[in-house]
């Protein structure tokens, strides 16, 4: 048992900070109060206590490829079958891509994150490998498969639906590429069997205008509209929303992540976050392929605050920025699969301390906070 003394917490779902004393007991939270002290005494001296952060999107599994491509197009990078990233992860040997990812985590839990949320490729084996990889690593992977006979202009149904049963029985959902690789009636299965199974389906939308205009030209539909038409319980980028793309969301039960840095890095656009914001729409963050991208959720928080600044020539609320890397989640169905916690009472312990540099909280985590500057970090895997 020990309490986090003297620091401001971020507490709750709307992270209101509060100076108080948290009291952590084998893993929970079992007190919240100015004047609550059990145990060991940890005196953080005005430091800010943050829910850990959960990553809303990675792939993992190119931990092995790290920087290269770098300067070729969407398609050329990450498009199956033949993409950079897939013909390294057709060459690569398990202990290979173990390793890598094991690192990749690493430095994750070492930035404060608990939670991600991976595309898994390579059917069973893929979501193996990544179980194994993360067996004694203090972080939860939430981990979304996909088979390749999911692919292809006429895939066998059949064999796409004993994939999709096999894959969930050991995985939290599925997650295809895109709809340029796979049909309406695949995109309606997965999300059609993962519904039924109580677990996550999810897909990249919109994330290059290319994308979005070979998807109104032979289907008449946008790739968002496509997303929400097949109940998608998660869409991922949204870099190039067209008309009434975004108010469709707002009324979808979909859940958004975006990935602003790898959506730079690929040359496709940036998200209109803060109408999304204003829409209501409660977006997740994620870091990306791990091949463009640090996994550091302090680097996408400060590049995602600047870029939009620069692009639409208006500020993001550095709040909701943070609740996009912390509490979002819990505003969504999902995480009854994820089990993210926040910061209160009789909730698991998932939270860091960082030094404070300034009197805005927020922007001091989303602006000032590096990895270095973590004082601690706590879970329900790491006592201290």
């Amino acid at each position: 048992m020990f309490t986090i003394s003297n620091g401001i917490i971020l507490k709750g779902n709307n992270l209101v900070p509060t100076k108080e004393n948290i009291v952590v007991d084998d893993g929970k939270i079992i007190e919240i109060g100015k004047e609550s002290k059990e145990g060991k005494i940890i005196d953080v001296d005005g430091a800010i206590v943050c829910p850990s952060f959960i990553n809303g999107h990675i792939h993992i599994g190119d931990s092995i490829i790290k920087d290269e491509g770098y300067g070729l197009s969407l398609s050329e990078m990450v498009k199956p079958p033949n993409g950079v990233k897939h013909r390294a992860l057709a060459d690569a040997s398990d202990d290979e891509m173990i390793e890598a990812m094991k690192s990749s985590m690493w430095e994750m839990v070492n930035s404060g994150t608990t939670h991600f949320i991976d595309y898994r490729e390579g059917g069973i084996k893929g979501v193996e490998l990544l179980k194994k990889a993360s067996e004694d690593i203090p972080i939860k992977p939430i981990i979304l498969g996909r088979d390749n006979s999911f692919y292809g202009d006429n895939p066998d149904l059949g064999k796409v639906k004993i994939a999709i049963r096999k894959i969930l029985k050991i995985a939290d959902g599925i997650a295809p590429s895109g709809f340029g690789e796979i049909t309406d009636e695949v995109a309606q299965l997965i999300s059609s069997q993962c519904a039924k199974a109580g677990k996550i389906s999810s897909i990249h939308v919109a994330e290059s205008e290319a994308n979005q205009i070979e998807s109104l030209n032979n289907f008449r539909i946008s790739e968002i509209g496509k997303g929400v038409k097949n109940n998608f319980s998660q869409l991922v980028h949204i870099t190039n929303p067209k008309a009434n793309d975004l108010e469709l969301l707002g009324k979808s039960n979909s859940n958004v992540v975006v990935c602003p840095r790898a959506n730079a890095t690929l040359n496709v656009g940036v998200a209109p976050l803060k109408k999304i914001i204003d829409l209501g729409i409660k977006p997740l963050l994620g870091t990306d392929n791990v091949m463009l991208n640090s996994p550091n959720m302090f680097r996408e928080l400060e590049f995602t605050l600047k870029i939009m600044s620069v692009c639409y020539k208006s500020y993001i609320n550095p709040l909701e920025l943070l609740k996009m890397a912390t509490t979002n989640i819990c505003g969504f169905n999902i995480n009854d699969i994820i089990q993210k916690s926040v910061i209160d009472t009789d909730n698991s312990a998932e939270f860091f301390v960082v030094k404070s540099f300034s009197k805005n909280p927020y922007l001091n985590i989303c602006n000032r906070v590096e990895t270095k500057n973590i004082l601690y970090t706590i879970n329900k895997k790491i006592d201290i």
